[in-house]
């Protein structure tokens, strides 16, 4: 009698610590879309993997506006994501990568000389999704304190510009894994990089 009572417990209990497990289980941290192609932006991207920052990098010709100020740029990118690039070089589907570009300022104690990081000028994501056309897509959700909490994907123009240069200029895939050192070191393992990287 006394085994039969201890299997029942022990049956009860791994069928408690099961819907324990299943209950505890996070949603996924890929994109959320509305409307099927819409993305959510997510709030929490300050605490994904930090790829890095760049300081006055531009695409624009020479001439641009040389007289403002250089901005920073902040990369992130879901942690899922970044842990399948960390083993394979290359990005899975349902990777978003979050650009964050922010105005750089010099007038604070005890700064004498250098900049840092100020003000949220714009928000944008690429998202490496095969629902889209070349299984990419890029987004803006806006300026400053007036973010949207959806974006549509771009269109027209706005995307054009930014495939070409996603196709063109990037080391991975359509991202700048070039400016990530930790991310080009494991590309470079794992035999990922285009040619001429």
């Amino acid at each position: 009698m006394t085994t039969k009572i201890l299997m029942i417990l022990l049956s009860v209990a791994l069928l408690v610590a099961s819907l324990r497990v299943e209950g505890q289980q996070t949603a996924t941290d890929g994109p959320r879309y509305t409307n099927g192609t819409s993305l959510v932006r997510p709030t929490n991207y300050r605490e994904w993997p930090f790829l890095g920052s760049g300081l006055g990098l531009t695409y624009e010709a020479e001439g641009g506006s040389a007289a403002a100020p250089p901005a920073f740029t902040n990369t992130f990118v879901n942690p899922s994501s970044y842990r399948a690039f960390m083993e394979t070089g290359r990005w899975p589907n349902g990777t978003v990568f979050i650009l964050e570009i922010r105005r750089s300022a010099t007038e604070a104690a005890p700064n004498n000389g250098g900049r840092f990081q100020a003000e949220l000028s714009v928000l944008e994501a690429e998202v490496k999704d095969a629902r889209f056309p070349d299984g990419w897509a890029f987004f803006n959700f806006g300026r400053g304190t007036a973010l949207t909490d959806v974006a549509a994907p771009l269109a027209g123009d706005a995307v054009a510009r930014c495939v070409e240069c996603h196709t063109k200029q990037t080391a991975v895939e359509r991202t700048f894994v070039q400016f990530y050192p930790t991310l080009l070191e494991v590309a470079r393992q794992k035999g990922t990089l285009k040619p001429g990287f």
